[in-house]
């Protein structure tokens, strides 16, 4: 499992990367501006940097616990009904997650068939940009499906008030 964790971390890592590429666009805009030069194109990029930030991050996110759930409800459960409702839950995320994951995937492989272009003046094959969508998501599904089977096998539940604590 340290494997898949290291995936998480990496994709975590790439979902930093688009961030600071935010940054950059943002100052490379401000400064084409000050002294005069177009700079078409940079917002649809940071656009696709902000998408490609969120959907990369997701899974690291859950499996540290940093996503929201109903605590409210969890905590006054006893552990064998927490167990028994994280049992619950958990298969609808990864069915869920699945159907993203597929769909995801399956928008980057049209985009790719379809040859579609960005609509802006940066006209970028959209299959690109998407990548990084469709990878995060796999990624998600991939940590929802770990952390269900973690709990089947009867491992501990994550308790995301307490790691937030932390």
């Amino acid at each position: 499992m340290r494997l898949l964790d290291r995936f998480y971390d990496a994709c975590a890592a790439l979902a930093g990367v688009a961030l600071a590429m935010i940054a950059v666009l943002i100052l490379w805009q401000a400064i084409a501006r000050w002294i005069g030069v177009s700079a078409q194109g940079l917002s649809e990029w940071a656009g696709y940097m902000m998408a490609a930030a969120s959907f990369l991050a997701f899974a690291h996110t859950f499996r540290r616990g940093g996503h929201i759930r109903v605590m409210l409800m969890l905590q006054h459960l006893g552990p064998d009904a927490r167990r028994r409702a994280e049992i619950v839950a958990h298969p609808i995320g990864v069915a869920l997650t699945a159907f993203l994951a597929f769909y995801a995937v399956r928008f980057v492989i049209v985009s790719y068939r379809f040859e579609e272009m960005s609509e802006g003046s940066d006209a970028m094959p959209l299959w690109i940009p998407r990548m990084a969508m469709a990878l995060g998501s796999v990624a998600l599904f991939m940590a929802v499906t770990q952390s269900f089977v973690e709990i089947l096998r009867g491992g501990e539940i994550r308790d995301d008030a307490a790691a937030n604590t932390e």
